[in-house]
């Protein structure tokens, strides 16, 4: 039964990877073609987007946890990644978390993005089999 456990952690550690990465790369290509701050403003914009996307794909085909669990999860991982890969370890600095655009703001929509996907889905299951 572990082993089921730790694939099911897995899978959702993997899904919150493609948004972290997802993001990264939002963000990476926004500071290469415009400026800092129109960067942060299309990350902040996209990665509820991309939450929304992984989200709805792991609730449809998954869906092994609770939307708030869920929510909790991606973002928690997002955020560990970001102290652990880009703060440690690309720019050697927690400034980035001063930042209420660059960072903070994402953060929250990327939770509100999961869990509000994932309530739908929800809902969508809910209505369908009640008439099936």
């Amino acid at each position: 039964m572990q082993s089921n456990g730790l694939k099911k952690f897995m899978l959702l550690f993997a899904l919150a990877l493609v948004v972290w990465a997802a993001c990264a790369a939002v963000m990476f290509a926004g500071m290469a073609l415009t400026s800092l701050n129109a960067a942060l403003i299309i990350h902040a914009l996209a990665a509820p987007v991309i939450a929304a996307i992984v989200s709805w794909f792991y609730f449809k085909r998954f869906h092994y946890t609770s939307p708030v669990e869920t929510a909790v999860f991606f973002t928690a991982a997002v955020i560990l990644l970001d102290v652990f890969v880009v703060a440690l370890l690309v720019e050697k600095s927690f400034a980035m978390f001063g930042s209420i655009l660059g960072t903070w703001i994402p953060f929250a929509l990327i939770f509100l993005a999961t869990y509000l996907t994932g309530r739908l889905v929800e809902r969508s299951s809910a209505k369908s089999t009640a008439f099936s």
